[in-house]
Parts: C-alpha cells; structure tokens; sequence
C-alpha cells in the first residue's frame, strides 16, 4: 500500500466516494456531483500547502492509478471555540476487508507522531459504522462519547474518539 496527496485529477475517485449511496449510506446519503471537481481542487491546493493531509490509498505502487479510497488528517474548529485534529478515511466497497483502511489510517498517524505534529487527533465515526468504529478501537483510540456530528453541512450521530498517536498508537 502507498498513500499519495489528492491531485485535481481524482474527481473520479470522489464520486465514486462521496456520491455513492452505499459508500455515502452512514453520512447521510451522497452528495451531489455538482462541485466535486471544486472540492477536490481545493482538497489538492490544501494538501500541496501541507495545511492538510489528503491521501489517496494506492493498494498496490505498481498501479499508481488504481486508488482504494482516502485518508485525510486535517485541522478545524471545534465548534467550542478551539481547533482539533480530525482524521478521516473511506475505503471504496471493492476494497474493504483488506485492512486498507486501518493501515492507511496508521501510516498517517504514525506520520503524525514521527513528525511531532498535529497533537491529539480526534475521529467521529457514524454510530453504526462497525468497520471505522473498529478501526478506532484497534489502533488505540478512546472512546470520549457519543455526539452530534456535522459532515458536509449534515447533522449526524456519531461516536467521537481520540488519540496522542505520540504515546495511545498500537504496535503494528
């Protein structure tokens, strides 16, 4: 597996992601088509500003155009006033049950802790996501609580977790 930074070229990739029912069914359903190609220019002009970590999962680097989903580390308030660390992944349904997910999301936060970056790093799952929440769970995340949660201006139920990857990681 080799993770990249997100390049204006992977609309397709978003689509399949975030347009998709089934990939979209614990947030909310999907999004519309329409200003796809505006976000992922803006999620390329972030991660080439390293003001965020927007990867793409390649599952094998002798097929740099096959991509299996994202993981995205990135910073935003709060909504109490303060900023927090947010980590993020989706895996597409042909490549789920890999552990794609799981170690995409370890390399970033192993990537956080040799970088002494980003401090706690906080994740909100949908409630019913088993495959995320267990992501959670196996690489040493606590639970804090369950919470209302916003993704693309949707309210949603999640389960908030969070991790110092400098010391909660899990051994590989």
């Amino acid at each position: 597996m080799h993770l990249r930074d997100v390049v204006p070229d992977d609309v397709d990739a978003y689509v399949r992601m975030r347009c998709d029912p089934v990939m979209m069914a614990d947030l909310g359903g999907p999004l519309p088509r329409e200003g796809m190609a505006d976000k992922v220019r803006r999620d390329a002009r972030d991660a080439a500003a390293d003001v965020a970590w927007i990867k793409m999962i390649v599952p094998d680097p002798a097929a740099p155009d096959v991509v299996a989903g994202t993981v995205t580390l990135w910073p935003h308030d709060s909504g109490e006033g303060r900023p927090v660390s947010e980590i993020g992944w989706m895996v597409l349904p042909e490549f789920q049950g890999r552990g794609l997910g799981k170690r995409a999301t370890r390399a970033l936060l192993e990537r956080a802790r040799d970088e002494d970056r980003w401090g706690v790093v906080h994740a909100f799952p949908a409630t019913g996501n088993g495959a995320s929440n267990g992501i959670c769970r196996s690489l040493g995340f606590r639970f804090v609580a369950e919470r209302e949660v916003t993704f693309a201006g949707r309210v949603l139920r999640g389960n908030h977790w969070a991790i110092d990857p400098r010391t909660d990681l899990t051994p590989a």
